[in-house]
């Protein structure tokens, strides 16, 4: 991901609960507008508003994903998930892809304006855009900013179909205008939920909403006529892996009216694999050792391990009634093989 498309918006004062002093800027976003907010929910954060230049974006063939175009008007993520893949790219705008990838989230404020001007631009297909694939765009900071309702009423004006990826329960708030896409164009929804566990949910994603509380909201989604799949992910070596863990999240997704479940086990890119490795060797030091056997190649834990839990996943969905043992058209996104500048790293 490139930052050349990123500027700074004009300082318009500061809005109603901002407080008035604003952190340094990063190097990468000279001129940005930095907010920090008093209410207890943004507390230690810091947005940093931009006028992004374009806001559709390819996404580079060697990817290997099953689409081609992404929508992300957010960078850094409050829900401060331990293993999320890209921390990596907070590097890129001079920050660090541990505490500022959490507490330092850059806001495209124009975001709904570009994609309404970008669909209608006459060498624009209509091909299929992929939300949520990158930083979640329902973290906490939807609540303040709205970006998506513009983004998804330009969505539904095209008939451009769309897909969200989230963990966030705001997506609820959307509900009238997602149905309203999707009498339009074809809108596919899916959900991120790793494990059930309550425990480890508040170590390993503490700014999340709960999985329960997530998986209430594929409930609702599925009462209001969408099919939503589940993205099981990630399953985490040693602590969500085993078999009754496993269970009890297939039988919570199955309950929830999902069309089906898709498991990914945790895979560490550079970035992340620091940070998750500092967290897991304070937390769980036991299982470091596992951890630089299982991840000693590289970012993806062996062929066998991944075989071994997505085995377990399909028992239990038939177990449950998911038959398919997969999310339908929200299946799981292949993985590039991992390169020598995935080696995992563990003290």
């Amino acid at each position: 991901m490139r930052w050349d498309n990123l500027s700074a918006p004009p300082d318009e004062g500061t809005p109603d609960g901002a407080a008035p002093a604003a952190p340094p800027l990063p190097l990468a976003l000279p001129g940005a507008v930095a907010r920090t907010f008093d209410t207890p929910g943004f507390a230690g954060m810091t947005f940093y508003e931009v006028q992004a230049k374009s806001i559709i974006n390819r996404v580079p063939g060697q990817s290997r994903v099953p689409f081609e175009w992404t929508i992300n008007p957010y960078r850094g993520c409050s829900h401060a998930c331990r293993y999320c893949f890209a921390r990596n790219t907070h590097t890129y705008l001079d920050l660090d892809a541990g505490a500022d990838f959490d507490r330092k989230v850059i806001v495209k404020v124009n975001a709904g304006e570009l994609v309404r001007r970008e669909l209608a631009a006459p060498r624009w297909r209509g091909a299929h855009i992929a939300m949520g694939t990158n930083v979640d765009c329902y973290q906490r900071a939807e609540g303040r900013y709205a970006l998506m309702p513009p983004i998804i009423e330009a969505l539904r004006d095209f008939a451009n179909p769309f897909s969200i990826l989230t963990k966030g329960t705001l997506l609820l708030r959307d509900l009238p205008l997602l149905r309203q896409a999707a009498e339009v164009t074809r809108v596919a929804l899916s959900y991120s939920v790793g494990f059930v566990d309550e425990a480890l949910w508040r170590a390993v994603e503490p700014g999340t909403p709960g999985p329960r509380r997530r998986l209430e909201a594929v409930r609702q989604l599925t009462d209001a006529g969408f099919e939503v799949g589940v993205l099981m992910a990630p399953i985490l070596p040693g602590l969500s892996d085993d078999e009754e863990s496993i269970d009890a999240t297939v039988a919570a997704v199955a309950a929830s009216g999902a069309t089906g479940v898709t498991p990914l086990p945790l895979h560490l890119r550079p970035g992340a694999r620091e940070w998750y490795a500092h967290w897991l060797a304070r937390d769980f030091p036991h299982l470091v050792p596992r951890y630089r056997q299982l991840y000693r190649s590289g970012a993806y834990a062996p062929q066998a391990y991944q075989r071994e839990v997505t085995a377990r996943v399909r028992m239990a969905a038939r177990r449950h009634g998911l038959h398919r043992g997969e999310a339908g058209d929200n299946r799981r996104l292949p993985e590039p093989p991992p390169t020598p500048a995935d080696q995992l790293t563990l003290l």
